[in-house]
């Protein structure tokens, strides 16, 4: 297998910020953190996976210090596109996210493998579920992506 390298990194390092944040991984040109890498914010969240332009973006792991943690698509810095969110209690969401926020087709498991009565499944606007609707295809494309992403991010 030939690896592919982004055409705007230019380099790989390793750099700590003043605010105590660290960066292990690919850079462009502009000295932003660009391709994939490892990022580690002061308050402890962790994340894994592809930046760019110095923003998470692309399939990545966010782990936060409470024990949630996003498996999925971002975009500018977001949670955004498809993946998985678990809750530190155990509670997960499988499905759509717009800006950092559940929104879109998911369902919704608790910690006790269940789905509520009536299931929470449907379509979620800013987290909250205003239409029930079955979609098994959402449901599978969002623990795909997870997948990838905890597959891409095996690599870093």
């Amino acid at each position: 297998m030939v690896d592919v390298i982004d055409p705007g990194v230019v380099k790989t390092g390793a750099y700590k910020y003043e605010d105590g944040t660290k960066y292990v991984g690919e850079w462009n040109s502009k000295g932003q953190k660009h391709g994939m890498g490892h990022l580690v914010l002061p308050d402890g969240t962790r994340y894994d996976g592809s930046l760019m332009g110095g923003l998470c973006s692309g399939l990545g792991i966010m782990a936060f210090p409470d024990g949630a943690k996003y498996e999925g698509e971002f975009m500018q810095g977001w949670f955004h596109g498809h993946g998985v969110f678990w809750r530190a209690d155990g509670m997960k969401f499988e499905g759509e996210f717009r800006g950092g926020r559940v929104w879109g087709l998911g369902l919704v498991t608790f910690s006790d493998d269940s789905n509520g009565f009536p299931r929470n499944e449907g379509f979620f606007q800013d987290c909250r579920l205003v239409r029930r609707k079955r979609c098994p295809e959402v449901v599978q494309r969002a623990q795909k992506v997870a997948y990838m992403a905890r597959a891409q991010c095996q690599h870093i």
